[in-house]
């Protein structure tokens, strides 16, 4: 059977992988897909580097239209990254009327719901396991695996880059600045981190895992996202003392009021297996009515694990490229005319619980005085400890954990608090959540 020939734009470090996986395990691949891929043409700015790797296996250009306009190539893998030309190359090589395979989780959270549906009238896939937590199967397991679920939750570690850094602050005791400059110095971070350690990149794999889990469309827009770049080793000190270890969490959950979809530092209490995820690896923990809680680990980045998913798109591919349109997986899991318009939360209407951290003057009568403005919001303290002063000042901490609350009770509770004389600065507040 003749082989599918393939067209990769972008042969950096994913697309390395992916060629050398590919032709690493040629035949297992073939055996497991019936019949030969091959990637024939390789679409670089970089012709050099690019001719390096593929060693006179595969034709180099540097005109990505090349592969577009060929009528022999089947798939377009793209790994370019970012919205503006990837998306223009995506929706060109569909229009032609081939299957794309992508790790741009940016330009799905964004653009997917356009993608998908000039995919769909074109009769062709679009696959993209590759842009949510590298290597692990997170994808698969939403949209076939789970299937028979309702899925109730997920939470995830899904920005390597934060979580190192995270890890690192607690083991090392470091402030955030001193990590994140260690952190770019392995190459875990980028010279701009932005996306990493402010939360949007995991936002934007959030919301991919959202929209299948939920049978919604995409909707970054509505996502609440907040970085780790204000915490401080005091406050994962703290939630060590009281058993929680603190994370960069995605979390999206079906209330019925709506669906949360939201990014932002988390308390886990430190007897969870996703609690236990250090360094750049990553976990998704899917809660699902009838499986229950599945926890899915492994490395989230890198050149051959995240190949390891691409490749894995392209068998997937194949096996279907004859199939009907209309007998394959959909794209988000829900047939296409079946997607729901549940709304997203603001973050003010979520409930959840929360470590509240004030400096105080060490007085008499100022735990009454903060008790009493959580009480008339309907606050309720789950546990509560007061530092002992340093020798010689009068000012103390005091770190409490509230039963579950909603959001802008809390905001409120915080504003008056912060008012209060004998409250010295403002209150550090960190959502907590049990994942039971």
């Amino acid at each position: 059977m003749k082989p599918i020939q393939v067209g990769l734009l972008g042969i950096g470090t994913v697309g390395s992988g992916t060629f050398n996986v590919l032709a690493r395990n040629r035949e297992e691949i073939v055996r497991r897909a019936g019949r030969d891929i091959v990637i024939s043409m390789v679409a670089d700015l970089d012709t050099e580097r690019a001719e390096r790797i593929v060693k006179g296996r595969a034709v180099v250009t540097k005109n990505a239209d090349d592969i577009l306009n060929n009528p022999e190539i089947d798939i377009v893998i793209e790994l370019i990254g970012g919205y503006g030309i990837a998306k223009t190359l995506v929706l060109k090589a569909i229009e032609a009327g081939k299957h794309v395979v992508t790790a741009n989780k940016s330009l799905l959270a964004t653009h997917g719901n356009e993608i998908f549906t000039a995919a769909q009238k074109k009769g062709v896939m679009v696959a993209f396991e590759a842009a949510v937590a590298g290597g692990i199967p997170i994808i698969k397991a939403l949209r076939e695996g789970l299937t028979a679920n309702r899925i109730e939750w997920i939470a995830g570690i899904i920005n390597g880059t934060s979580n190192f850094i995270l890890s690192e602050m607690r083991d090392k005791g470091l402030p955030f600045a001193d990590v994140l400059r260690e952190a770019q110095r392995l190459g875990y971070a980028e010279a701009d981190p932005t996306f990493d350690i402010e939360g949007v990149d995991a936002a934007h794999k959030l919301t991919i895992m959202s929209a299948i889990a939920f049978g919604i469309p995409m909707q970054f827009s509505s996502a609440h996202v907040e970085g780790i770049t204000k915490l401080t080793r005091e406050d994962i000190e703290y939630a060590e003392e009281l058993g929680y270890r603190i994370k960069l969490l995605g979390i999206t959950r079906r209330t019925p009021q709506g669906i949360e979809l939201r990014v932002h530092p988390t308390l886990i209490p430190t007897k969870r297996l996703i609690a236990n995820v250090e360094g750049v690896m990553n976990a998704v923990l899917v809660k699902g009515d009838a499986v229950g809680a599945t926890l899915y680990y492994g490395a989230g980045a890198g050149s051959e694990p995240t190949a390891s998913a691409v490749v894995a798109d392209l068998v997937d591919i194949t096996r279907m490229h004859t199939a009907d349109p209309e007998q394959r997986v959909p794209h988000l899991a829900f047939q296409p005319d079946q997607l729901a318009a549940t709304p997203i939360l603001p973050i003010g209407e979520v409930t959840t619980s929360y470590y509240l951290r004030l400096r105080v003057k060490d007085q008499p009568g100022v735990l009454a005085d903060i008790t009493r403005v959580l009480a008339d919001n309907a606050i309720s303290i789950d546990a509560m400890v007061q530092k002992e002063p340093a020798e010689g000042e009068e000012q103390v901490d005091i770190i409490m954990l509230t039963h579950q609350a909603l959001e802008k009770r809390v905001d409120a509770a915080i504003t008056k608090i912060e008012s209060l004389s004998v409250v010295l600065g403002k209150v550090t507040r960190i959502r907590l959540e049990e994942l039971n």
